[in-house]
């Protein structure tokens, strides 16, 4: 039997706490901004990839996710795949000794511990997984920063996820997207008690996809060209040196007004698209009254390209912020699986929120379905865990 090489990573979801929004070149997935992120533990929100190939594969390239075959023919998984074998073919090339992986099909598969296309970043972490874990089968020397120009092809955010802790994305100018990388801004032990609360308002699939979304906004949206040329190259600056400073109260500010810019761009698109629903504003109005509770900006709000509330606070707020969204939502699931037991109720702020924003706490215990509490994170990880066992057969990590 022919001999089946095999590799796995796990990888990260990254929340942009400065949006991507827009395309300037959407072949090649390039932006018209930069964008900075904060990169998620994978203890809490990961994808699992294992990468295969052999001479004994059928010819055809293959993905399962979850379970499920996914399509391998479109134009950005093909970027990503005819990339890493090129690198691979120029070590061969060098080292007549070395196999020629590049030559053979590719066997990928991937589970993801978070519902996917819900607008939880789930195709950023699953590209990242992708390229880094046929980087680790084709034992390339290339850097993240190398591999983030690849995963960008895949997805745009997927950059970021090749990098643990605070990230950015340079738009870049080269028409080719070479100056078009992530970069790691400060890694995850340089500001480690940022926490996040994560409300799960829909695990549906958002009816308007991200790449839709942005070309009609691009084409339409008489906001966009303010928000890319001069609203997010300012709040790059201010947001790098937040994070830089460890000053919580302008990383909270810039990440809240960046959000609210990024769907006000979305609402002057024609026509207009509607990521927040009712349930969302209210997570808006609570934070807003905690924040007013507190004296000071403790929690900063941002949405991504769904309703899924994401909530940004220091470790040293959690009975302030999260102990109240405790008492808020009551018995969800999501509290007794993770660091639910750490997180003590706070019935006493949340007198003094409901005293502001009553109705919005009723709307978010009535339409937040889970919640998921995590925190910066590391990039990803190799891993001698296979999804793909010595036959070339799949496994389930479950």
């Amino acid at each position: 039997m022919s001999e089946i090489y095999r590799a796995s990573t796990t990888a990260p979801v990254n929340i942009a706490v400065i949006k991507y929004w827009g395309k300037r070149d959407p072949k090649l997935n390039l932006p018209t901004n930069s964008s900075l992120s904060v990169t998620l533990s994978q203890n809490d929100l990961r994808t699992h990839t294992t990468a295969s190939c052999s001479p004994s594969y059928p010819s055809e390239d293959t993905l399962l996710l979850n379970g499920s075959p996914q399509d391998v023919s479109g134009a950005r998984t093909q970027a990503c795949f005819r990339e890493l074998r090129a690198l691979r073919k120029e070590l061969e090339d060098k080292d007549g000794s070395l196999p020629k992986l590049s030559s053979y099909p590719l066997k990928i598969v991937s589970e993801n511990n978070f519902p996917t296309a819900a607008g939880l970043a789930s195709s950023a972490a699953g590209f990242a997984a992708l390229v880094r874990a046929i980087a680790n089968l084709y034992e390339l020397p290339a850097s993240p920063t190398d591999l983030s120009r690849i995963a960008r092809q895949g997805s745009g955010s997927a950059c970021r996820s090749l990098f643990g802790g605070y990230v950015g994305w340079e738009q870049g100018t080269a028409q080719d997207g070479s100056d078009s990388v992530a970069f790691q801004v400060a890694p995850a032990s340089h500001w480690p008690n940022m926490r996040a609360i994560i409300l799960v308002v829909s695990a549906a699939k958002k009816g308007v996809s991200s790449t839709t979304g942005m070309q009609t906004t691009v084409a339409t949206s008489s906001l966009f060209s303010a928000r890319a040329n001069e609203t997010v190259p300012r709040r790059m600056k201010e947001m790098q040196e937040a994070v830089q400073n460890k000053d919580f109260e302008s990383f909270a500010k810039t990440t809240m007004v960046d959000s609210n810019s990024f769907h006000a761009t979305c609402l002057d698109t024609y026509p207009p698209i509607f990521y927040l629903n009712d349930v969302s504003r209210a997570a808006i109005k609570v934070v807003e009254a905690i924040n007013a509770a507190a004296g000071k900006i403790i929690a900063a709000y941002t949405f991504d390209a769904g309703p899924n509330a994401v909530i940004y606070y220091l470790e040293e707020n959690e009975k302030d912020v999260a102990g109240l969204f405790k008492v808020a939502l009551g018995e969800k699931e999501g509290w007794a699986v993770q660091r639910g037991e750490a997180v003590q109720a706070n019935s006493a702020a949340l007198d003094k929120v409901q005293q502001d924003a009553g109705v919005a706490v009723d709307l978010l215990k009535e339409g937040v379905s889970r919640i998921i509490l995590t925190g910066v994170g590391e990039g990803p990880v190799k891993t001698d865990e296979s999804l793909i066992n010595e036959k070339g057969e799949p496994v389930s990590s479950a």
